[in-house]
């Protein structure tokens, strides 16, 4: 099976239907590698997704009416929040977030799913690849890959919108200081890649108006004194693998 073109396929199956799915993770990345640069290049193993809370019911009817089966006893007790299908005849899996993406961190995505026609907008798409923990070489080239690809601005249009990133990153110290981490890790891998010089500097300027950004952003007095107390207490979400 091509994931790339079933995810276009499913996208464009539910918009006939009125229901607005967006494609979250590493193949959404690879939709914005607008270069076909081959060091982003890769191998995927299944589909992400993202639905409206409130299509939630509309999209579980449709998802077996275009050859998947859901995950019964996942979905009964978390489906209002994620659920995970299969598909009939390949069994690849599809992980569905319902409202918000919440792995680590949670990012709202309830009212931001017409931006882009096929994924998620671009500022939550980075925050949803740079919100994770322990960080593996894969998520660290899919970052890399939107830094390089979508410049940063103050809208959404190709660009990723600094305006989103500081209200989430300002409302939620967790989301920030993660960021923040993995913003000074992907330093570190870009260095060790055979990107031209010109795209390591690409890359790092904008990584840097991002930390630009965080520095200049309102900082709401829950915040501050969140930030005091700094990395001494848990600041994410522990997430555990789901098994079929």
């Amino acid at each position: 099976m091509n994931l790339l073109n079933e995810m276009y396929r499913l996208v464009e199956a539910a918009e006939k239907n009125k229901i607005q799915i967006r494609a979250v993770g590493g193949l959404a990345v690879n939709v914005h590698n607008r270069k076909n640069h081959p060091f982003f290049i890769r191998e995927y193993g299944d589909l992400d997704f993202a639905v409206a809370k409130k299509q939630r019911r509309e999209f579980e009817s449709f998802m077996p009416t275009v050859g998947y089966s859901p995950h019964k006893q996942f979905n009964v007790l978390n489906g209002d929040v994620r659920q995970i299908y299969y598909h009939n005849e390949s069994e690849m899996k599809i992980d569905v977030f319902v409202g918000d993406f919440e792995m680590c961190h949670k990012i709202p995505l309830e009212n931001r799913l017409a931006v882009e026609p096929y994924t998620i907008p671009l500022a939550e798409l980075f925050l949803s690849k740079i919100q994770i923990i322990d960080l593996n070489e894969k998520d660290a080239k899919d970052i890399a890959s939107l830094l390089l690809n979508a410049e940063t601005g103050n809208h959404d249009k190709e660009t990723i919108n600094l305006k989103v990133l500081a209200d989430l990153c300002s409302q939620d110290w967790g989301l920030y200081k993660t960021t923040s981490i993995n913003l000074e890790k992907i330093q570190e891998v870009i260095n060790k890649t055979s990107l031209t010089a010109d795209e390591k500097n690409l890359i790092s300027q904008r990584r840097e108006e991002i930390l630009q950004t965080f520095e200049s952003m309102p900082k709401p007095l829950a915040w501050t004194l969140r930030d005091k107390v700094g990395t001494r207490v848990k600041w994410y979400i522990e997430v555990e693998e789901v098994r079929r």
